[in-house]
C-alpha cells in the first residue's frame, strides 16, 4: 500500500511519458505488420515458386504474428500506464488539498498519516505565529467525529485525516488493479510468437479491461447508433484514445460501421489472430476418438457393441470438434486471402467484420479487396442460402474475381464480400433434412435487412470522410442474398434514399417487391441475371418471395436483364465469362458496355 508521501510525490507525467513511448512501439509494430501483410506477400508471389514460396510464406506469416503480438502487448502497456496516471490524478489532488488545508491551519501531518493540532485553549495570539500555551495533541486518521464539537480544531483535524486516509486507500485500490494487469504483460523468451502467446494476449486484454474500466469503458463505445454517430464519436477522440480503444476493445471497434476501414481492419485482425490461436489450441486438446465398436464379451448377438469410452468421447467432443473445425476453416479462408495479396494483382485486403459465433452460429465475415474509403467504385457482394463461415472461401473468391474483372476496366475499385446475417440453410424440400426449405421464407431477409442497410450507410459515411463524396456503389446479391437486398433497399427508400447507385442480382428468387422502383432505384440502375438451368427464380416465384410472384428477371419488374453465358445457379462469377464481365461493367459505371438479353 502506498504512503501518503509516495502519493504526494508521484510524478504522474512520467507515467504518461512512458505510455507515449510504449505507444510509439505499438504503432511501429502495427505499421510493420501492415508492410509485411501487404508488401512482402506480394514480393513472394512475384519472386518465388513451389516449395520456396511455401516456406517463405510461412516465415512471413510468423513475422506478421510477431508484429501483431508486439502491437497488442505494447498497446496494452501504453493503456495501462495512461489509465494509472489518469486515475491516480484524482486521489493525488484530494491528498494535496487536504495537506494544503492542514498547512493553512498550522496542523502537522505525521509520517503515518495522523494529524497534530492545537486545542482550542491553544489558540494563536492575534498577529503572531506562536501558541499562547500548551502542546499539540496527536490524532490518528478517523471519521471526523469531532466536527462541530466544542473543540473545533479537533473536528477539522479529523476531517483532514479522513481525507488523507481516503485518498491513500483510493490510490492503493487503483495501484493494485493496474499492478496486477501490468504483471501479466510479459513475453516468453524467443523470436517465435506461438498460439499460446496469442491466447495469453487475449487474456491480458480481458484483464486490462477489468483494471481500466473506469478509464476506458466499453460502455463509452457507441452501440446501436447510426454510422454517422459512430464516425462523430471516433472523430471526437484524440489519436491516443483511438489507439487505446482499438487495443482494449478490438471486437467492439472493429464492428462499428462508419469508422475508417483501416481502423476496423487493424482491430478485426487482432480478434482474428487470437480466435485462430484459441481455436487451434482447443482442437489440439481434443483426444483421438476411441475405437467405436468392441466385440461382444458374451459372444452373443450382436457380435459387436458400442464402446462406452467412444460414447463418452462423442458426448464430450462430438459436437464441439466439428464446430471448431468450421471456425478454423473460415479463418483459414480469410488468412488465405491475406496471403494472396499481390497474387494476380490482388490489392491489400481489409477485414471489416469478423465474429465466428454471431448470426445464430453462421458467423460474420466482411472482407474488402482494396480500400473502400478511397476507391472510386465500390461493389458489395451478398451471398445466399447455405452460407456460413466454414464454407466462406468460395464467396471470398467471387469477390476477388469481381475485383479483377472490374480492375481490368481501368477503374479504381474495391469489392467487398459481405456476410453478416443468419442465412437460410436449405434451398429445396428435404435439403438438410427440412421438409419445407428455409429459403422459402422471407424472415431471414427481414431480420438481416437492417444490418445490411446500416453497413451500406457506413460505407458511404467512411468514404465521404476520406474522399469528400460517397463514391459510386453497387450492391450485388446472389440467390437469397438478393431477397435480403430487396428488404434492405426498401428500408433505405423509406428512410434516407437509395441503398446503392446500382443493384445487380443473379439467380434471384424474388426481392419482396414487384418492380424496381420499389427498391429506390430506377429501372435503368436495376440489373438481373438468370442463367440457363438456374431454377431458383422459378422456385422463388412459386413460393412467393417476389411481390405478386414477380422476380427481377421478369419483364414487368422493370429492370435490365443482362445476357449470361454460364449454366446453372452458381457459375455467374466464372473467370472469362460474359456473366462476370457484365457485372464488372456495372460496377465501374460503363452501362453502355453491358450486354443485355
Amino acid at each position: 500500500m502506498p504512503t501518503w508521501q509516495q502519493l504526494r510525490d508521484a510524478k504522474l507525467d512520467e507515467y504518461a511519458d512512458a505510455a507515449d513511448g510504449w505507444g510509439k512501439v505499438s504503432s511501429r509494430a502495427n505499421a510493420d505488420k501492415d508492410r509485411v501483410d501487404n508488401g512482402m506477400f506480394a514480393k513472394v508471389h512475384h519472386t518465388q515458386k513451389g516449395e520456396a514460396a511455401t516456406k517463405a510464406g510461412g516465415d512471413i506469416q510468423q513475422l506478421s504474428r510477431n508484429y501483431q503480438y508486439l502491437h497488442t502487448e505494447c498497446g496494452l502497456i501504453r493503456t495501462a500506464l495512461n489509465g494509472l496516471a489518469t486515475e491516480l490524478a484524482s486521489p493525488q489532488k484530494k491528498l494535496k488539498q487536504a495537506l494544503e488545508d492542514a498547512e493553512n491551519l498550522r496542523f502537522t501531518v505525521k509520517p503515518d498519516g495522523s494529524v497534530e493540532y492545537p486545542t482550542d485553549s491553544l489558540v494563536l495570539s492575534p498577529g503572531t505565529n506562536t501558541a499562547e500555551h500548551g502542546a499539540p495533541v496527536p490524532l490518528a486518521p478517523g471519521k471526523g467525529e469531532g466536527v462541530g464539537s466544542a473543540d473545533a480544531n479537533k473536528g477539522k483535524a479529523e476531517d483532514i485525516a479522513e481525507r488523507i486516509g481516503d485518498a491513500v486507500r483510493e490510490a492503493a485500490e487503483i495501484d493494485g488493479r493496474y499492478a496486477a494487469a501490468l504483471r501479466r504483460l510479459k513475453a516468453d523468451p524467443g523470436l517465435e510468437v506461438s498460439a499460446e502467446d496469442l491466447v495469453d494476449a487475449a487474456a491480458d486484454t480481458k484483464a486490462l479491461q477489468q483494471a481500466a474500466g473506469k478509464y476506458a469503458d466499453d460502455d463509452r463505445i457507441p452501440k446501436g447508433k447510426s454510422p454517422q454517430d459512430n464516425a462523430e464519436w471516433w472523430k471526437s477522440l484524440t489519436q491516443e484514445q483511438r489507439d487505446e480503444y482499438a487495443t482494449l476493445y478490438p471486437a467492439s471497434v472493429g464492428a462499428l460501421d462508419g469508422l475508417p476501414s483501416a481502423v476496423r481492419d487493424d482491430a478485426n485482425r487482432m480478434v482474428l489472430a487470437e480466435t485462430r490461436a484459441q481455436t487451434q489450441l482447443e482442437l489440439n486438446a481434443i483426444p483421438k476418438p476411441p475405437q467405436q465398436y468392441l466385440p461382444n464379451p458374451g459372444g452373443s448377438y450382436p457380435a459387436v457393441i458400442t464402446n462406452p469410452a467412444y460414447r463418452e468421447w462423442q458426448e464430450k467432443y462430438g459436437n464441439r470438434k466439428p464446430e471448431l473445425e468450421r471456425i478454423r476453416n473460415g479463418i483459414d479462408a480469410v488468412q488465405g486471402r491475406f496471403d494472396a495479396t499481390g497474387k494476380d494483382g490482388l490489392p491489400e485486403a481489409y477485414l471489416l467484420g469478423f465474429d465466428p459465433h454471431t448470426n445464430n452460429g453462421d458467423g460474420r465475415i466482411i472482407l474488402a479487396n482494396g480500400n473502400p474509403d478511397t476507391a472510386d467504385h465500390t461493389a458489395v457482394y451478398v451471398p445466399g442460402t447455405g452460407t456460413e463461415i466454414g464454407g466462406i472461401g468460395g464467396d471470398l473468391e467471387r469477390a476477388n474475381r469481381l475485383w479483377t474483372a472490374s480492375h481490368r476496366q481501368g477503374a479504381d475499385v474495391s469489392t467487398i464480400m459481405w456476410f453478416d446475417y443468419d442465412a437460410p440453410r436449405s434451398a429445396y424440400p428435404t435439403d438438410k433434412g427440412d421438409a419445407f426449405p428455409e429459403a422459402a421464407r422471407n424472415e431471414y431477409a427481414e431480420r438481416g435487412a437492417p444490418t445490411l442497410h446500416t453497413f451500406m450507410e457506413g460505407t458511404r459515411a467512411s468514404h465521404e470522410a476520406a474522399s469528400g463524396s460517397g463514391g459510386h456503389t453497387t450492391l450485388i446479391g446472389h440467390s437469397y442474398g438478393s431477397t435480403l437486398i430487396g428488404e434492405a433497399a426498401q428500408a433505405g427508400r423509406i428512410f434516407d434514399g437509395p441503398i446503392a447507385d446500382d443493384i445487380v442480382v443473379a439467380g434471384s428468387p424474388g426481392m419482396q417487391a414487384d418492380r424496381a422502383a420499389d427498391l429506390g432505384v430506377s429501372g435503368e440502375h436495376m440489373w438481373a441475371m438468370g442463367a440457363e438451368g438456374d431454377n431458383v427464380p422459378l422456385g422463388g416465384s412459386l413460393v412467393g418471395l417476389g411481390e405478386d410472384w414477380v422476380v427481377p428477371t421478369d419483364p414487368e419488374f422493370g429492370g435490365n436483364v443482362m445476357k449470361t453465358d454460364t449454366q446453372g445457379h452458381s457459375d455467374y462469377w466464372n473467370e472469362g465469362t460474359l456473366s462476370l464481365d457484365n457485372q464488372a461493367k456495372v460496377i465501374v459505371g460503363d452501362y453502355e458496355g453491358v450486354t443485355l438479353d
